[in-house]
Formats: structure tokens, C-alpha cells, sequence
């Protein structure tokens, strides 16, 4: 006979459960209690031992699971979707009972995937799942909009940026912990320009939500338990630029949730559950692309954004958009978030952890287990890659942006880890000869690409739409630009079955909703330039044209790298005055000119002096008035532009840590020679390293930055005149308040580079 005592739990755990009941809402019950005394009759030894070898034990034990709120979402989440990609579908729907679990199983799937939408697979190369790749991207707060310093200093003295160890930049999960205590972080605009990980941050946020692995904070604070939504604004915006457009909740019911994948499961909708969540709070609203709405309908969008943050204004908002987009408009119509936020580029640690999961992906995958032959074989291959990106000052740029590193890895990885073009118009003309040739032939497909010359064709697509300011263009206006294209190049193809190869085969145009736009901006820009170059005599007017204009800047600096003969476009851009866009023409070229042209290099040369001379004008016309104010927020200026970034915004340790050395020793050399010795990088450096025991290792050593700021007056208020002390000026490092950690780490990153740079 059965023993029936053999399939129950154990006494403590009936005890643990029982108790459980006991403090769910309602309160114990009769039957509850009645459970409880059964239990103890029966067990009555084992009761009591439990209880008195237990005792607080019991509560450690148990404790979680009997006073955090049972089945709450992180544990039920982690239960059903944790392991969404290995469990079928079935069973991931059988194990959800609850509308809320099934909506985040769906919102899950949408969001694992780390391949662009509409960019097609890529031979030899593995999809990974968003989580195996994902690097942590570090959101930095120091965008320059009206009102934003106000939010600033309140964060600084409420001790926000002093508890990230005194840096300013955080990753998103710091931002969230402060939403519950301070309101200005439930409106959040996540600001980078393309290519920098906004969509991909914002899919991780969802997924991290959906499958229970939000983060835990060492710091005491607790990321909220929130829903997460995300919405591609350009998905959706034909309902919101609508006379009476749907609010919040009615857009996640009617046009969201049948979106996702596996949708038809979560029908019908509770008519109340996105209201319900969205007022009480819990609701996490990710907005995605708000440059991606159409210019001439951003204000509403805008308006339609700013009307449902001030209904629903318990919840957390983000938005994610290109700087340009998101304050181009006029102040009336402007989409204004009390939070705006710049993602940094990827860092070296960053460049690093993001090709070693990603090689190591492609190993798991290629071979389908994991062991000390795939890890070293995945290590041989990334370390490859990551020499190479760090010694080349080009290659280390584009490797700053995650789309772009990328790419560098799928093109590493494809040509057998072959040296890589050491120059961004090179890597972008192999990659496209990669996947319009090499590709399709090598996957023997069967494809128009193979019998004509696809990329002039592309390139004169592009070149249109950039002279009509176009990302993205519709399908008919596409196959007609497509159709003008093939006749110029005496190609038969079908501009459909072109289009249609191009699509399915590369990864340089996809597909968006009803639209078509090339993979990234820099495609377009790249092929744009490459067509250009291709006849300069007949199309370069096109780039003299527009040489003032931003829109056109890459598409020029990219013809400068790529033409084999620079100087007329230098020469043009000199003549129309646009003296720095000359010098980083020059600066992008590297062909050797035959003799003919060497008379033209030596009056580029020349040029290039009278440039250097005018981009440090305005600072050596204040610093030999004794403006000094004027040349310290000059010198910040000219700083933080060399490093890419706008005004406004900070340095990161990064940024000092590889900052040139010749604009580096101009402007040190301005300094010291107007102030007769005075003031000025090297004089800081000196004073810091002879007397006041600093090293210059890139390491912070407080004592020895409290004694240089006591030395050279920074602990005083800053005086802007020659009687100031020894080393006192330059002193800005931003436009706004900094903590003392924060400026000792960058002036810490600084030090050695001043050494290296012999200053």
C-alpha cells in the first residue's frame, strides 16, 4: 500500500504555504485556519521541530516567497517567457493564465531579435538574440534645451549624479529608479544621432520587463515594476496626425496589440486594461523614432505626445529621436520632454564586450555547443578584430557607433578575418560589393545584381533622394527613380525585379511599412558620393551647390575620401568660405597626387594653415583682449566639437583620453602665449604633477586634484582676469554645474593625454 504522507511536500513547506494564504488580501479564513490546525494535529513533532529549529530561519527561508507579493511579475514572468526562445509556443500560452502575462509573452517576441527591421539574413553570419549581444549603453545628461539646467542642478543636489560616483553618465536603469522620486525622470527623450543603439536600448528595456530580468540596484533603489509598450512612432503616425487621432489606450487596443507577434491570442482586449495601467502608473510607454515622423507632421505628433504625458502622468514616458528632429521646431510646436538625454558612443570596454559576445554568438551557433574550443576559437576571432579597430584612428570612429560596429564584425567575419579597408569610404564600397556581388555568387543565387552593375544604379537613387532631403521614399516613387536609373545605365532589368532582388538579397535597401529607405543614412550618403565620383567633371557642381548645407556634409566628406582628386572640391569650399569643411576634406584624403597636382597640394597646404589659423580665431581674438571669460567658453566650444559632440553637451573620460593632439597643442599654445606663461593645459599639468603629487595614468587621485583646485584657485569663485592664479584658467569643462568628482575624473583622463601630446 501507498503511503499517503509520501507525496505530500514537507512539513515546512505545507507550513510555509499555509501561511502564505494567511496574509493574501482577505485575511486567513475559517478553512484556511482549519487547514492549519489539521496540520499541526497530525504533525505535531514535526510542526514544532520545524518551528523551533526554523524559527527566523523559517523567515529567511520562506520569507520571499510568502511576503513578496506572490506570483509577482518578475517571478511569473521568469517562469513562463524567461526562456522564450527554447519552450514552444503552446506551452508558453498554457502556463499563462492572466491577459497581462500573455501580452508580455507577445511584447517579448517582438522584441528579441537583434536584426534591424526589414534587413535581410546574411550568409555565414547568425542571428543572435538580442540579450547574447547587447552591450549597456551609457545615456549621458547634458543636452542644452531651455529649462533643462533647472532639472540638472535639482538632480545634482538631490544627489542623483553624485550617487553614480560623480559621473553624469547612467544607463537606462538608473534613469528609471529615479521616476518613482523625482517626476522629471517619467519623461524622458533618449537623443542620438542614427546608428546609435536608440531602438535596440529601447527593445531591451521591453524585454528585460517582459521576462523578469530587470536589474537590481546595489544602491538601495528599486527600478519600478512597470508594463512595458513600445510604439514605433512612424508605424502609427498616420493615426495620429488624424483630425480626432485615437488617444493612449485606444491606440495600444485597436493598433498595437494586434501588431505583435501571436496576437490573435490575446483577443479580445479587456476594454479597460491600457487605461487602468496607464493611471495607475504602471505603464512604461516607449516611443520610438520621433525623427522618423514626416517634418511637416511633427507638431502633432508632438501635441498628441504632450496631451497623453499630462493625462497619464503617473506612468513613465520615453522618446527616442535624432537631436535635429527633436528641437527644429519652433518653440510653439517643439515636442519637449523634462528630461532630455544623450546616448554616448561606444568606449573602448564597450567596443571590446560587444565583439567578444558577438563572436562568441556565432561560434555557439555555427557549432551549436559551447566549450573551450568554441571560446577560444570565437576569442582568436575577436581579438583579430579589435587590433585592428584600435589601430586605426578611422576605424576607431565608426566603431564608436553600434550599427557601425556592426557591420565591421559582419565584414570581418565574412572575409575570413582578412586586414580591414583602414577608411570609412573604403569599408563602405567593400561592403557594398560584398552583398550587390561577392554574396549572391558566392550563394550561387539566382539574381538580376549578377548581370548588371547594381551600384551606380543605387547611387543615383541615392543622389536623388538626397538632393530632395529623402530617408525614406514610397514604392512608386522609388520604381520610378529605379526605372530612370537602369535606362541612364542601358540596363533591360525591370526596375521591380530589381527592387525586389535588392531587398531580398542585400542588406542596403529594406522595406518599412508602405516605404523603402537604404539600411542606414550612411549608405545612402556613401552610394550618393560614390556616384558622384564616378563622372566628377559632369555631377561634382552638385556638391559645390550644397557645401553650406548640414543635410550634405557626410556625402561630401565621404567624395572627398574617395575622388582621386580633391583639390577642386577644397578649393570651392575655400572660396565659399567654408574654411572647416576644407579642412576636413583635406583631412579625409589620402591619394598621392602625380606631378601635375603638386603644385595644387602645395597651395593646399597653405590653405590648410590659413584654416587651422581661422578655426582658432575667435579664441586668439579674446585671449588677446584679456576676454578670458570669452576664451574659456570658446576653448570648451572648440573642444567638445572636435570630439563630435554639440554644444551644450559634456566630455566623457573617453573623449579627453583620445582627444587630438594638434588642435590639443593650438589651443594650449594660445593660452600660454597670451597670458605670457600663465594659464593653460600644460601649466595645469605641470602644477599637478610636480606639486601636487599627481600621476598622469589616466587613474583619479582625489587628494591630489582637491590640491591642485586649492593650488591653482578652483576652490574659490572662478575669476576671469590675469591677476587670477597660476594655472587658473581654462576652468569650464561644461556649460552647466559639475560635481568635483566629475571634473577630477575628466582632468584625470586629460593628464595623460597632455604628456603624450608633449605638451
Amino acid at each position: 500500500m501507498t503511503d499517503p504522507s509520501a507525496s505530500k511536500p514537507p512539513v515546512a513547506d505545507q507550513l510555509a504555504e499555509l501561511l502564505r494564504k494567511a496574509i493574501v488580501p482577505g485575511g486567513a479564513t475559517v478553512g484556511g485556519i482549519g487547514a492549519f490546525w489539521e496540520l499541526f494535529i497530525s504533525n505535531e513533532g514535526d510542526v514544532l521541530t520545524a518551528v523551533a529549529s526554523a524559527g527566523i530561519g523559517l523567515a529567511l527561508s520562506y520569507g520571499a516567497a510568502m511576503l513578496k507579493p506572490f506570483h509577482s511579475a518578475n517571478q511569473r514572468r521568469a517562469g513562463y517567457i524567461g526562456d522564450v526562445v527554447n519552450e514552444g509556443t503552446e506551452r508558453l500560452f498554457a502556463k499563462a493564465t492572466r491577459f497581462e502575462d500573455k501580452y508580455l509573452l507577445c511584447q517579448a517576441w517582438d522584441c528579441e531579435s537583434v536584426r534591424s527591421e526589414g534587413v535581410q539574413p546574411v550568409e555565414g553570419i547568425f542571428e543572435p538574440m538580442l540579450q547574447d549581444v547587447f552591450v549597456e549603453l551609457q545615456i549621458d545628461s547634458s543636452a542644452s534645451f531651455a529649462g533643462f539646467e533647472t532639472q540638472l542642478q535639482s538632480a545634482v543636489q538631490a544627489g542623483v549624479v553624485e550617487r553614480f560616483g560623480g559621473q553624469i553618465s547612467q544607463n537606462i536603469w538608473d534613469l528609471l529608479a529615479e521616476s518613482r522620486r523625482q517626476k522629471a525622470f517619467r519623461q524622458m527623450a533618449i537623443l542620438a544621432w542614427g546608428g546609435y543603439g536608440k531602438t535596440t536600448l529601447l527593445k531591451h528595456v521591453a524585454y528585460c520587463y517582459c521576462t523578469g530580468a530587470v536589474p537590481h540596484k546595489s544602491d538601495g533603489r528599486q527600478v519600478p515594476e512597470l508594463l512595458p509598450v513600445l510604439l514605433p512612432l512612424r508605424k502609427y503616425r498616420q493615426q495620429l496626425v488624424q483630425a480626432s487621432p485615437p488617444s493612449l489606450p485606444a491606440l495600444i487596443n485597436q493598433f498595437h496589440i494586434p501588431s505583435l507577434p501571436e496576437s490573435h491570442r490575446l483577443q479580445p482586449v479587456p476594454p479597460n486594461w491600457a487605461k487602468d495601467i496607464l493611471q495607475r502608473g504602471k505603464a512604461l510607454i516607449l516611443f520610438d523614432g520621433f525623427d522618423e515622423v514626416p517634418l511637416l507632421e511633427r507638431p502633432m505628433v508632438a501635441k498628441w505626445i504632450h496631451s497623453q504625458m499630462r493625462q497619464y502622468a503617473k506612468s513613465v514616458f520615453v522618446v527616442t529621436s535624432r537631436p535635429k528632429a527633436y528641437k527644429e521646431q519652433d518653440a510653439a510646436h517643439r515636442l519637449t520632454l523634462s528630461m532630455p538625454m544623450w546616448v554616448q558612443p561606444f568606449d573602448e570596454g564597450q567596443r571590446r564586450r560587444f565583439v567578444e559576445n558577438w563572436y562568441l554568438c556565432q561560434e555557439k551557433l555555427r557549432t551549436r555547443r559551447d566549450g573551450p574550443g568554441v571560446r577560444s576559437e570565437a576569442n582568436k576571432g575577436a581579438t583579430d578584430l579589435l587590433q585592428q579597430i584600435e589601430a586605426e584612428e578611422d576605424l576607431r570612429k565608426m566603431a564608436k557607433n553600434p550599427l557601425m560596429l556592426n557591420m565591421i564584425a559582419t565584414f570581418h567575419r565574412q572575409n575570413s578575418m582578412a586586414p580591414l579597408p583602414k577608411r570609412q569610404s573604403e569599408l563602405y564600397g567593400e561592403i557594398c560589393t560584398l552583398q550587390l556581388k561577392d554574396r549572391p555568387r558566392a550563394r550561387g543565387l539566382e539574381t538580376v545584381l549578377l548581370d548588371m552593375e547594381a551600384q551606380p544604379v543605387l547611387g543615383k537613387v541615392a543622389l536623388g533622394m538626397m538632393q530632395k532631403t529623402l530617408k525614406r521614399i514610397d514604392r512608386d516613387e522609388l520604381l520610378r527613380e529605379m526605372d530612370d536609373a537602369l535606362k541612364d545605365h542601358d540596363e533591360s532589368v525591370d526596375a521591380s525585379a530589381f527592387l525586389k532582388d535588392v531587398v531580398r538579397i542585400s542588406e542596403i535597401v529594406v522595406r518599412q511599412e508602405d516605404e523603402y529607405e537604404f539600411a542606414h543614412l550612411s549608405f545612402q550618403e556613401y552610394l550618393a558620393a560614390a556616384y558622384i565620383a564616378a563622372k566628377p567633371e559632369e555631377r561634382e557642381s552638385i556638391l559645390f551647390e550644397n557645401l553650406t548645407e548640414d543635410w550634405w556634409k557626410a556625402t561630401i566628406l565621404l567624395y572627398a575620401g574617395k575622388t582621386k582628386k580633391p583639390a577642386s572640391l577644397i578649393k570651392e569650399a575655400l572660396r565659399q568660405k567654408a574654411s572647416g569643411l576644407a579642412y576636413d576634406c583635406y583631412k579625409q584624403t589620402r591619394k598621392r597626387l602625380d606631378e601635375s597636382l603638386r603644385a595644387e597640394l602645395e597651395e593646399l597646404q597653405s590653405a590648410v594653415k590659413q584654416v587651422k589659423d581661422e578655426r582658432y580665431a575667435d579664441l586668439e581674438r579674446y585671449l588677446q583682449n584679456g576676454q578670458w571669460k570669452a576664451a574659456d567658453e570658446e576653448t570648451y566650444r572648440l573642444m567638445i566639437t572636435e570630439v563630435g559632440k554639440e554644444e551644450g553637451q559634456w566630455f566623457s573620460s573617453d573623449d579627453l583620453r583620445n582627444f587630438p593632439c594638434e588642435p590639443l597643442r593650438v589651443i594650449d599654445g594660445l593660452w600660454v602665449e597670451h597670458s605670457v606663461g600663465k594659464f593653460g593645459f600644460s601649466v595645469q599639468k605641470k602644477i599637478y604633477l610636480e606639486d601636487c603629487g599627481g600621476i598622469a595614468d589616466g587613474r583619479y587621485y582625489k587628494d591630489a586634484y582637491i590640491k591642485l583646485g586649492r593650488t591653482v584657485g578652483w576652490n574659490q569663485q572662478i575669476t576671469y582676469e590675469l591677476a587670477a592664479p597660476r594655472g587658473h584658467l581654462p576652468e569650464r569643462i561644461s556649460e552647466k554645474p559639475v560635481s568635483e568628482g566629475y571634473r577630477g575624473r575628466l582632468f584625470s583622463s586629460l593628464a595623460p593625454r597632455l604628456v603624450n601630446c608633449s605638451l
